[in-house]
């Protein structure tokens, strides 16, 4: 047998713990909406004021904003606030059929200033926040994501457990993230940062294939020719595209593919043999199988529901 450390008064030690409370320098009191929008290319929203926050994200595509007596024109990965009491109106630009998150929300931290008439440049850490966001919303509310008329948040029978507290915590990251990144540019660097390189390097280098994946995407790719145009080994791309987007390149370029599709349908630009023809599918036959594959509604499938959803009265 081991011998035991024998614990007498003289060699005892009686800790003294103090806790530390920590401080809260960003709180969400309450939410009011959250949106996730694939509008109409004509779309139109004639605008209001609240008392509450409100930021608007594109998540693709492009629209105009009024905020305040402020004209925007944002894209892809841009993201504008509105201070409560701040008129503000968004519109598609006739062109191209946007997507947007917008949520709305309740803050009276004094560090809120900060958002006050500023359109921002969002990054991956902040888009994964976003899609974490809508993700538990759709779990813990009642009702459909992008009905932009709907005034309250309905609390489903069986939510997700601790899903609205999630919805806070991953909104207040959100926004300190933002503040952090274009507010304190002085502060050190943290050594979390520097293990991070290699997961920037990544992020760029992820960044640049699909840049060459939109680039070519009337394209068939393949593997091969996404290893070559980008000085990457197969099984790293592979590995990148799993742990980024958790499909394969092929698959991703597939669903890009489909997406692209969804809104030339929704833009009424192009038949669907048009369609099948500007994205290189094969023929109309595959160009359906895959949207069907991927979407779980059949190319016209898709165009009367979004046609439904944009005759609904305003």
């Amino acid at each position: 047998m081991h011998n035991q450390p024998v614990f007498t008064e003289r060699n005892r030690r009686i800790m003294s713990y103090k806790s530390v409370h920590l401080q809260d320098i960003l709180t969400i009191h309450e939410v009011y909406s959250i949106h996730y929008f694939e509008y109409m290319c004509n779309f139109s929203f004639p605008g209001e004021s609240h008392d509450f926050w409100e930021f608007l994200c594109v998540d693709k595509g492009e629209v105009n904003v009024l905020a305040g007596e402020k004209f925007h024109v944002l894209k892809k990965g841009d993201i504008i606030f509105h201070k409560p009491n701040e008129f503000h109106d968004v519109k598609s630009n006739g062109l191209i059929a946007p997507n947007l998150v917008v949520m709305s929300f309740s803050c009276t931290s004094p560090v809120m200033t900060f958002f006050e008439e500023k359109v921002l440049k969002i990054s991956e850490p902040e888009r994964i926040l976003l899609a974490q966001i809508i993700q538990e919303a759709r779990h813990v509310f009642e009702g459909r994501m992008d009905d932009p008329y709907q005034e309250e948040l309905i609390r489903t029978e069986s939510p997700r457990f601790a899903g609205e507290q999630l919805i806070r915590l991953y909104l207040e990251q959100l926004l300190i993230q933002l503040i952090r990144r274009y507010m304190v540019r002085t502060a050190p660097v943290n050594p979390a940062i520097v293990k991070s390189i290699k997961q920037k390097a990544d992020g760029e280098l992820f960044s640049q294939i699909l840049e060459y994946m939109e680039t070519h995407i009337n394209e068939n790719l393949t593997i091969e020719q996404l290893c070559r145009s980008n000085s990457i080994g197969r099984s790293q791309l592979q590995k990148l595209f799993r742990t980024r987007s958790g499909y394969g390149a092929i698959e991703y370029f597939s669903r890009m593919k489909v997406d692209l599709a969804r809104q030339m349908i929704r833009e009424h630009h192009y038949n669907f043999t048009q369609i099948a023809d500007a994205l290189g599918f094969s023929s109309i036959h595959y160009f359906s199988r895959q949207f069907k594959r991927i979407t779980g509604m059949t190319p016209s499938e898709y165009a009367s529901s979004i046609k439904a959803l944009s005759d609904q009265p305003g």
